[in-house]
């Protein structure tokens, strides 16, 4: 773990890790320092957090209106990621009323990472996000839907919270999510964080205690909902969160603390069956749409056609394929194989380097460092009754998260309401630890609160970007020909030293109606065909491989270099 946290550490992070032993120093020998200050806040906090519905729209309007503030220092992103680009795709066809893209008879010039080109012209990844995306683009800017989605998350973590904690630690929770993930992070500050998943998985969690307490339909209708997200963003995941779930309320209906069956038919198994109906129905017309087939999703099709490595550390690596552009070979048989023999488990060292990953690039956006503290109560926390199933929860889904072999953090973005329950409970352990007879548990939970507080800014998590950041020249040549007079095709020449994370080939859902158009030149491959259904468009080029980058009118390449 240390070995790959000290590969990303800044300078500015490791000056927050010696503030965080700094303040859990004094926290250990004065625990009972500004005590006054700190009761009086304290008090307000749980007046405020009894409120809940008031809570529930503040946190929602806190994530909102912080993160427009900081837009003069912070601005709206720009794409820089693989995965990003498709997201964005997918946002674009859905705000265009479509589910998917006819293909294009010019394709091969377009084809670009965790994109289909055929029989369907579309992302590869469920829709969630991109129609997360979509709203935002609708509404003015796709990254309105991000801003939105992390809203969403923080508010649906303090409704989950709320249903498994007292009000006040719930608070304190969904406050802790909102400075960790809800602003600064890259959930908030790409197109391809876990605020969408982590919605769902809030909502599973936090449906749970209600429909045993209560057995209303509107909670039952809440679970379906958030199986559905989940099944719609993060479906491997999602069924790792969902299980645990709904074993317990398998053995909670053929218990004999159940309602009667003429209770639990209407109220709970029709409304989550019927939810669950409309998800699966949406779902395989989804794919049949993209795809052909109702159960073959875009993801694996898309797995099958491009990638030779496996995504689970199970399995082996396929036979060699073949790519026409040298971007392609880079990555799927260079960047990607090369990753694989790194991370795949075939020995103990290995499963341990895995794990370390693993645990690692988790602990970093979730809880590294200050919030790393209150696990030294986890043998509490393992014997406390009141939260076992979400001990368990956290144990499954971690299990299912080291089968992955590229593990990224928001891959565990359903997983996010049950670690911030697990935090926040384990801060009200620490609370009540004493050393000596000294309160030093309430000194070490408020340094800890404190410092997240405080340290949010910098855990940015930047390590997770592999491109170079070059990359944006693409926003400001687009921004720069999207104000010009008529249409425009670009023709992007990479070197052969190419990043091949560095992309850039994307392009809108309607590729020939888009004012600008980006295309790959294919060494070997006239771009003759390319330039004729293009006849009427202005054509430039770019080499983001040289320096210093620029856009300039096309030219042929030199002979022997590219066609």
């Amino acid at each position: 773990m240390l070995d790959t946290l000290l590969d990303h550490t800044t300078f500015t992070e490791i000056l927050s890790d010696m503030f965080v032993l700094c303040g859990l120093a004094v926290a250990w020998h004065l625990p009972l320092a500004a005590d006054g200050t700190f009761c009086a806040v304290e008090r307000f906090g749980a007046r405020f957090a009894n409120r809940r519905g008031l809570t529930l729209a503040s946190v929602a309007a806190a994530a909102i209106v912080v993160r427009l503030v900081l837009l003069a220092w912070i601005p709206v992103p720009v794409p820089r990621i693989h995965d990003e680009f498709s997201y964005l795709l997918a946002g674009d066809t859905f705000a265009h009323g479509r589910l998917t893209n006819p293909p294009h008879p010019l394709w091969i010039f377009f084809d670009t990472f965790h994109v289909n080109q055929y029989p369907t012209y579309m992302s590869k990844y469920p829709p969630a996000q991109g129609a997360v995306l979509a709203v935002g683009q609708l509404l003015g800017h796709p990254w309105i839907g991000v801003l939105l989605s992390a809203a969403g998350m923080c508010t649906a973590v303090l409704w989950m919270l709320q249903g498994w904690l007292p009000p006040r630690w719930a608070l304190l929770g969904g406050t802790l999510l909102l400075f960790r993930l809800g602003i600064f992070n890259y959930w908030m500050n790409s197109y391809w964080g876990g605020a969408v998943a982590a919605i769902g998985g809030a909502l599973v969690v936090g449906a749970l205690p209600r429909l045993l307490r209560t057995s209303r339909a509107r909670d039952a209708v809440i679970l379906g909902l958030g199986a559905a997200i989940l099944a719609s963003s993060r479906p491997y995941e999602g069924i790792f969160l969902c299980l645990p779930v709904f074993g317990v309320l398998l053995a909670w209906l053929f218990g004999r603390r159940s309602p009667p069956w003429r209770v639990t038919v209407p109220r709970l198994i029709v409304p989550f069956c019927a939810v669950a109906l409309l998800c699966g129905l949406f779902l395989g017309y989804y794919n049949w749409r993209g795809t052909g087939n109702p159960l073959l999703f875009p993801y694996v099709l898309n797995q099958r056609r491009y990638f030779r490595v496996p995504s689970f550390v199970w399995q082996q690596v396929g036979l060699p394929l073949h790519y026409l552009n040298a971007q392609f070979e880079d990555f799927y048989n260079g960047w990607d194989l090369h990753y694989w023999a790194y991370y795949r488990v075939n020995s103990f060292v290995t499963a341990v380097r895995h794990l370390g990953m693993v645990v690692s690039r988790f602990a970093y956006v979730f809880i590294w460092p200050e919030l790393c503290v209150p696990l030294i109560t986890l043998p509490w926390l393992l014997r406390d009754r009141r939260i076992r199933l979400l001990v368990i929860q956290a144990g499954f889904c971690f299990l299912g998260s080291y089968l992955v072999l590229g593990f990224l953090p928001h891959y565990a973005a359903p997983l996010t309401a049950t670690v911030f329950a697990l935090l926040a409970q384990a801060i009200r352990h620490l609370r009540h630890w004493r050393y000596r007879g000294r309160p030093v548990g309430i000194g070490l939970s408020r340094t800890v609160v404190l410092c997240a507080f405080v340290l949010a800014p910098f855990h940015h998590a930047d390590f997770l970007d592999p491109s170079s950041p070059d990359i944006e020249y693409r926003a400001v040549f687009a921004a720069k020909l999207n104000v010009l007079p008529g249409e425009h095709l670009v023709i992007v020449r990479y070197s052969k030293d190419h990043n091949s994370n560095n992309e850039w080939v994307y392009n809108a859902a309607d590729i020939d109606h888009a004012k600008v158009v980006w295309a790959r030149e294919i060494p070997g491959v006239s771009s003759a065909p390319l330039l004729d259904h293009f006849k009427d468009r202005t054509v430039w080029v770019v080499e983001p491989d040289e320096c210093p980058i620029e856009i300039k009118p096309y030219s042929s390449p030199p002979p022997g270099s590219a066609e």
